[in-house]
């Protein structure tokens, strides 16, 4: 089932939804929103703005309303920032959309295709105004997609992912929504650090992300990902050899001391019965590390921690770690 929003991420979305109407007031006589930082200029004539991204200049419209979504991290961007996309692509083909979203802001949206496979096809028939993705997706589909319609793409998703709201937020010409979205986000970090008994408390309790994946190694996440950002922005301290840069680490049934930690959060991709899940949580091994024996270990949603990348699901996964590691009534 969908997990209801936080009253944290609720807010945030409000702001967002509810800032609209205010940036038409803000905007040039034409009805346009004056250019930001980051775009060259606006055409004038046809109401569009010049936005420079990885993969270079894109005319987008002044305010788009009919916007494709070619990965987690954009589809969270557009959601956040008070739209409903008109087309998706999902995880895999016939996959549903993130339970995290609102499920009705996706009602109306339709699937387009999996990740790095979008049908073209698909959509080009939703007639969109602008589409958003990132280049190790579909960099190589980048001149097909902006024969549809402007298409703006990131580097990268992942730690960028701040980074990256801008830029959707600025494509779609919702840089006060995405600003909203930043401080309730900043608001909630304070509030959970300090809730967590303040800055220092927060760095001595040493917290990792493992992941268990059908018929592949078990991995632990390093700091050049989404979840390693969320660490480092609430200042939790990080096990020796895992904080570093990189993407992850890998690990055996036999290495699972290489997991030592204060807190352990996993999740699980695909089968588990196929992962190491039960070979490494039922050896001595697992059940000698410090987390382990002090009850500080919690599987997390899959889809939520790995794909939640943007303002709306770094709420919920803040909401989570305050409901594991705060006391109640914390």
């Amino acid at each position: 089932m969908p997990r209801p929003l936080s009253r944290r991420a609720a807010l945030g979305l409000g702001l967002a939804a509810g800032l609209a109407p205010g940036l038409a007031l803000t905007s040039c006589g034409s009805g346009s929103p004056a250019p930001t930082a980051g775009a060259s200029g606006s055409s004038g004539s046809g109401g569009t703005r010049t936005v420079r991204h990885a993969r270079g200049e894109s005319a987008v419209p002044a305010r788009a309303s009919r916007v494709v979504a070619l990965d987690t991290d954009a589809l969270d961007s557009v959601v956040t920032l008070g739209l409903s996309p008109v087309g998706a692509t999902t995880v895999a083909a016939g996959a549903p959309f993130p339970a995290y979203l609102p499920a009705e802001r996706l009602s109306a949206t339709k699937p387009v295709g999996a990740i790095g496979q979008p049908s073209l096809e698909t959509i080009a028939a939703l007639r969109p105004d602008l589409i958003l993705s990132n280049q190790v997706r579909d960099d190589k589909r980048y001149d097909e997609l902006s024969k549809i319609a402007p298409t703006v793409l990131s580097k990268t998703t992942g730690p960028t992912w701040k980074e990256n709201v801008r830029l959707h937020a600025e494509a779609l010409g919702r840089q006060a929504e995405a600003e909203a979205a930043d401080t309730a986000y900043r608001t909630e970090l304070r509030e959970l650090v300090t809730a967590l008994g303040g800055p220092a408390r927060a760095a001595a309790t040493r917290v990792e992300m493992a992941r268990f994946l059908a018929g592949a190694p078990t991995r632990l996440y390093l700091n050049d990902t989404f979840v390693g950002s969320l660490f480092k922005d609430l200042g939790l301290g990080r096990p020796a050899n895992q904080d570093k840069p990189g993407f992850s680490m890998e690990i055996s049934p036999e290495q699972v001391d290489q997991a030592a930690a204060d807190v352990i959060f996993y999740s699980v991709y695909g089968d588990a019965a196929k992962s190491d899940q039960g070979k490494i949580t039922g050896g001595a091994l697992w059940k000698d590390l410090d987390a382990v024996r002090g009850g500080r270990v919690f599987a997390v949603e899959d889809s939520l921690w790995m794909l939640g990348i943007g303002y709306t699901g770094a709420g919920l996964i803040l909401d989570e770690i305050r409901k594991d590691l705060v006391p109640t009534g914390g």
